[in-house]
């Protein structure tokens, strides 16, 4: 599953707690499950700017070990607007997970009803549940069956990290098997972190783009067959995964590595076809290794007779209207500040803006003074410079103009 293991000594036995509410933890948890929790609250909020997604993953992981003992663990990052998974991705020990398990895991995430799926838990008033716990009979559940006890491994921890409904990440937790289950109260304090793991993953989001990489002129274009196989990939398609971060990856006969959070992209294109409605995206913003943001799609062909015979997979520059949702939402913007951004991006000033929203002028500059300050910029076309051009490839952003009205 992953071509970087990291292995680690034998975690302590669970801790013997009392569950506790979330977000934080209350003081009947056991004072040094509390010390160490709160510890890596810290840890992770002091992160600098330049830290990405990968080092909160490293600073979280061991932490938590610490008083949530596990075995294994898969730590990802994800699209907030569709909760599908990107890249940068951390795997723990997961050393006998071979390919055919990893695209597996995937299929069933998106085609199969289960227990404690990420897209649930995402919605979920707590945002964590443990396998054991929630099922009873883990048998019931088709991962635990054909992912989880193959693996040698006999109870999952899953949590969704999100800030205000909206997911930035994922963790899945493994014991193996002749361990105790995870409990209610371990299962609480994983739910407890989701928000400040969410935040720091978040933030992450609000770093500009660097140069010195080299990007294709064309779109990357990959297909994949009815068993979700690579069968064909363009030469761009290949540059643009070199721009990509490292991330575990799926070998293939033409020698390109799939990245594992691609599959779930394939997969979730056919459970779109396959729905009635086709509702939803099967789509995933994700930024590359200099920081830039590229936007991976795909979708399905089908043969004369209806049936879906290929799933085209295209990767390319994200275009200002599909990562600017992500980029406000970094910078915790309300649902009105937003508004008023997007508004201003396109070079409305205040009496403008303030027609458009049914606004007093005056509202509408208090909302604009609310954002300079999040942002932490002292204009108007910093603004929009900061959340916009800076996400660009440079070669992109050195011929931006950026019109804004200050009235």
């Amino acid at each position: 599953m992953s071509d970087k293991l990291l292995p680690t000594g034998s975690p302590p036995a669970p801790p013997d707690v009392t569950p506790p509410a979330p977000p934080d933890a209350p003081p009947t948890v056991a004072p040094e499950v509390r010390r160490r929790r709160a510890e890596l609250v810290r840890r992770i909020a002091r992160l600098d700017g330049a830290a990405d997604a990968a080092e909160v993953f490293a600073q979280a992981s061991p932490r938590l070990r610490q008083f949530v003992a596990f075995d294994a663990a898969a730590w990802m990052a994800t699209d907030p607007a569709t909760g599908l998974p990107i890249a940068p991705t951390r795997i723990e020990n997961m050393d006998a997970a071979e390919p055919s398990h990893c695209l597996l895991l995937w299929e069933r995430e998106h085609l199969t009803p289960d227990l404690n799926l990420y897209r649930d838990l995402a919605r979920a008033d707590r945002p964590a549940a443990a396998l054991r716990h929630r099922a009873g009979d883990p048998t019931a559940s088709p991962r635990y069956r054909e992912f989880v006890a193959p693996l040698g491994f006999d109870d999952e921890l899953r949590a969704v990290l999100r800030v205000d409904g909206v997911p930035w990440g994922t963790v899945a937790l493994m014991r193996r098997q002749g361990r105790a289950p995870f409990t209610a109260a371990e299962t609480a304090l994983v739910a407890s972190l989701s928000e400040p793991l969410g935040e720091a993953l978040r933030q992450r989001a609000r770093r500009p783009a660097t140069t010195g990489h080299r990007r294709p002129d064309r779109p990357g274009l990959l297909l994949f067959d009815a068993e979700a196989t690579l069968v064909s990939a363009n030469e761009e398609a290949q540059g643009w995964l070199a721009e990509l971060p490292a991330s575990p990856t799926l070998p293939t006969d033409l020698g390109i590595g799939v990245p594992l959070w691609m599959a779930a992209v394939v997969y979730r294109a056919r459970a779109l076809a396959a729905a009635p409605d086709g509702a939803g995206s099967a789509r995933v913003r994700i930024r590359s290794a200099a920081g830039t943001w590229l936007v991976c799609h795909g979708s399905c062909l089908r043969a004369a007779d209806g049936a879906v015979t290929t799933t085209a997979v295209v990767l390319e520059p994200a275009k200002a209207a599909e990562i600017a949702p992500i980029v406000v939402q970094a910078y915790d913007l309300s649902e009105r500040e937003q508004q008023v951004t997007r508004l201003l991006a396109r070079g409305l000033g205040t009496a403008d803006i303030a027609a458009e929203l049914f606004l007093s002028p005056h509202t509408v500059r208090d909302h604009v003074k609310a954002v300079l300050h999040k942002v932490g910029v002292s204009s108007r076309g910093e603004l929009v410079a900061k959340l916009f051009a800076e996400h660009y490839w440079p070669e992109h952003a050195d011929g931006l103009v950026v019109r804004v009205n200050d009235g």
